[in-house]
Formats: C-alpha cells, sequence, structure tokens
C-alpha cells in the first residue's frame, strides 16, 4: 500500500473517531430532550417503586422531562428486566434494579432471559434497605424467640408472605427457617400484595422492606418485631435484630439502584449519574429516605458494577445453602 492511501486511510479513520466523539458529546449535551421510561420489574406500592417515583419526580423538575414510572412485574421482575435489557441504548429507558433482579435471580432460576451484568450499564446505588420480620397485631408473639417457640409447636402449620419467589425477603425467610430450626411455610405474592392479606389477618406474619410497611406499623395494623440487618435501623432504634433475638449471625442486606441498557453512551451515564447523585443529596430526599428507613447511597457507575458482581457470588452461597429454589 502507497504511503499517500495509507495516510488518506488514517485521516478518515481520525475524522471517524473525532466526529463520533463530538456526536456522541453533542448527543448528551441535549439529553433529554423527550420524556423518559423509567421501568419498575415490581408492582406499585413496593419500596422499588416508592423509590423510583421520589427520583423520577425530582429528574421531571430539574430535567423538565416527563419521567414515566413503567411498573412491568412478573417473573420476580425478570419480565420488567428483559424489556430493559432490550430497549434502545438511548439513555430514555432507565430501571430501578434491584438484588433480585440483578443478584439473586441468577442463582434461583435455572434461566433467566438476561445477563445482569452484561445487559447493563450501572448508573448508581441508590439505596440500602432495611427490611423486617412484621405480624399481624393479633398474632400471640411479641418477639422473635416467641414466634420461634410457636413455630417449633406447630411445624409446617405457620405461614409467612412476601412478595414473590426469589425475593431478598424470600430468601432471608428461608434462611431464618434454616438456622432458628423451624418450619414455616412460605406464601408468595405478587409485589406488595401480601401486605392486604397480612393486614386482614388472613396470613400471620410477613418479611417486607420497611420502606413500604412502615406506615402501617406505626398507625397499628401490623406489628414489628426484628428487622433482619445486621445493626438496628436509625429509623426505629428500639427495635432489635434477629441476630440480637435468639439467632446469632442473622443478617439479609437489601439494595436498589438505576441501570441503564448496555451501551447506551458513557456521556448519558456519567450524566445520569451526577443528576441523580445531586439528588440524592437534597436534604428533603434524604429526610423522606429516613423516613421510610432507606440509607441514600450514590456510588460511581464502577462501584456499583462490582458491587452487583460481588452480590451474585454472594448469593449464589445462600441459595445453595438455604435449599432455596424456583424451579
Amino acid at each position: 500500500m502507497n504511503s499517500k492511501l495509507e495516510s488518506g486511510i488514517a485521516g478518515l479513520v481520525l475524522f471517524v473517531a473525532v466526529s463520533s466523539g463530538m456526536a456522541g458529546g453533542a448527543f448528551a449535551q441535549s439529553y433529554p430532550n423527550k420524556p423518559m421510561r423509567f421501568v419498575v420489574a415490581m408492582s406499585p406500592g413496593g419500596v422499588t417503586d416508592i423509590l423510583a417515583r421520589i427520583v423520577g419526580q425530582k429528574l421531571t423538575e430539574s430535567w423538565g422531562q416527563a419521567v414515566v414510572i413503567d411498573n412491568r412485574p412478573g417473573a420476580s421482575g425478570m419480565l420488567g428486566s428483559e424489556y430493559t435489557a432490550k430497549a434502545p441504548p438511548d439513555g430514555y429507558t432507565i430501571q430501578m434494579a434491584q438484588i433480585s433482579t440483578h443478584a439473586i435471580n441468577l442463582s434461583l432460576f435455572s434461566k433467566v432471559p438476561y445477563d445482569p451484568v452484561k445487559d447493563f450499564a450501572p448508573v448508581t446505588q441508590i439505596a440500602a434497605l432495611t427490611g423486617w420480620l412484621v405480624v399481624h397485631p393479633s398474632f400471640p408473639a411479641n418477639s422473635v424467640q416467641e414466634l420461634i417457640a410457636l413455630a417449633k409447636a406447630k411445624p409446617g402449620e405457620i405461614n409467612f408472605a412476601t412478595g414473590g419467589i426469589g425475593t431478598t425477603l424470600h430468601l432471608a425467610g428461608e434462611l431464618l427457617k434454616t438456622m432458628a430450626g423451624i418450619d414455616i411455610v412460605h406464601v408468595a405474592y405478587s409485589g406488595a400484595k401480601f401486605l392486604p392479606a397480612v393486614i386482614g389477618g388472613e396470613i400471620p406474619i410477613a418479611l417486607d422492606n420497611m420502606p413500604s410497611s412502615i406506615a402501617f406499623v406505626k398507625s397499628g395494623k401490623l406489628k414489628a418485631l426484628a428487622v433482619i440487618t445486621s445493626k438496628r435501623s436509625p429509623t426505629m432504634p428500639e427495635l432489635p435484630t434477629i441476630a440480637e433475638s435468639g439467632v446469632p449471625g442473622f443478617e439479609v442486606a437489601s439494595w436498589i439502584g438505576v441501570v441503564a441498557p448496555a451501551k447506551t453512551p458513557r456521556d448519558i451515564v456519567n450524566k445520569l449519574h451526577a443528576e441523580i447523585i445531586r439528588i440524592l443529596r437534597m436534604p428533603d430526599v434524604q429526610q423522606r429516605f429516613f423516613e421510610l428507613g432507606a440509607d441514600p447511597v450514590g456510588n460511581t457507575p464502577e462501584q456499583f458494577g462490582a458491587y452487583i458482581q460481588a452480590e451474585i457470588v454472594k448469593w449464589a452461597k445462600v441459595v445453595k445453602d438455604s435449599g432455596a429454589h424456583a424451579n
């Protein structure tokens, strides 16, 4: 190949590279210029939905574009997650990912229609969540120790509810059964639909995230026995942990965060990240999170991506040790 041709090709490659970078930068500067879709792979009313609406409203206010919450429940969050994975990578479809959709499902189900690492671009972890054990007010147990005693006296006769198979709370229940040596029966509902069943007395026990049920505890419609995290919640510091309540070593922590489809331009990811971090630092947002029992996080895309990968490994072991399975 002669030198003039080589020089011409090199110049063309450089021009395309520079032009692409300029185009990407210009696209990022104009983003967003139309409504955005914020996918929640769970039913309305749950913690993921609640926090998505808080963040989505702030994005709408700051960017002047509607952020539409798109609830796509089903298959333990896999339907909504698959939708996001296949959406155009242009920044106009983002998802509130959670521990079940992006860490647990991979080990719990024999087939997951997306790769939680390869098919998504992490933006940031939104919050660390406090989960807790709640019961109907008439349930004759006022502590975890009393609940364990009742369960041992009536093996296989007491039910507990969660928002679905494969959720963190489902696995928390399976872990409690194993570590406490009790036989209680899991009843899976779709998202937050289990709460009316427990409030109505159909099922005596539930494992839930604090943000979606704290109002019912404060109003006396539910009775909280303990939190499932390793430390007490600053929202209700008087409530003990399960580990403090006769099951030493028990700990289950949950989280949610924002992801976009893989191949979303990095400039767009950076712009999303910067705005969400700004929102998480707002005093009114932090106060709202605190009232709900959610701790704002706000890490980098790299940190969130590494955390997701570590959580996949961690929960693979928990699933195996607990013997839980979905299919």
